[in-house]
């Protein structure tokens, strides 16, 4: 293990986290879980820290994590204070040394990458999540502005994901089929596969910086042409 090979990812008991937590251990990393569930999996490689994120006095110290993957959430009950917030104070508190305006990049940091939402670029879902995202969306550019040129900042906006927290819809046969019809590509993406886009944004990618990257297999984009047919 090396201080370049270190990540922090947060919520990582479940769903994308415990997927990201798993493909980086694959790659070769050391991981430090955040989570307010106990650890996942046992790994040589895997530190698990029972942590509320919303609880920036109750942060371990000495993590300097080269990655850092804001994945913690919740949908329905306090939005704003875990999803956005959350993604705030573990920022502020890893990736910088000393507070705002006077902060500067800590030296270990090259990435941070957090976890939006499809809802954060439609304002769709309950208000206090598509406000929490949206303020993901927007605090991004600001760390990835005050991260340049040591290290980048993006982030990855899933639409429909298949996950225990989406477990309402998926099992509902008829709401299930409607968000099909809405979805072009007729399924929803994976935990694995939104882990392989926080790997190739969060590590592959280099030059990239401030941007939001909506993931939705189309769902937002779709658009029915009506013109007459002949």
């Amino acid at each position: 293990m090396t201080e370049q090979k270190t990540a922090l990812i947060t919520g990582t008991s479940s769903g994308i986290g415990l997927a990201t937590t798993r493909l980086f251990l694959e790659r070769g990393w050391h991981v430090f879980g955040f989570d307010v569930a106990p650890a996942p999996i046992e790994h040589a490689e895997y530190a698990h820290f029972i942590v509320d994120v919303r609880d920036r006095a109750a942060f371990p110290a000495r993590i300097k994590p080269a990655v850092i993957v804001n994945n913690a959430g919740v949908q329905g009950a306090d939005d704003i204070a875990v999803n956005l917030q959350g993604t705030i104070n573990i920022t502020e508190a890893y990736a910088f040394e000393g507070a705002f305006p006077a902060s500067k990049p800590a030296p270990w940091v090259r990435s941070v990458i957090n976890v939006g939402s499809a809802s954060g670029h439609t304002g769709s879902e309950f208000p206090e999540y598509a406000a929490s995202k949206g303020g993901v969306l927007a605090y991004t550019k600001n760390v990835a502005n005050r991260l340049a040129p040591q290290g980048i900042c993006n982030s990855i906006d899933p639409g429909g994901v298949l996950t225990e927290l989406n477990r309402c819809v998926m099992d509902d046969a008829a709401m299930w089929n409607r968000i099909m019809e809405l979805t072009p590509l007729r399924r929803w993406a994976t935990p694995d596969e939104i882990a392989e886009w926080i790997y190739f944004v969060g590590v592959t990618n280099r030059f990239m910086t401030g941007q939001n990257l909506l993931i939705d297999g189309g769902e937002a984009g779709a658009a029915e042409f009506v013109w007459p047919e002949d």
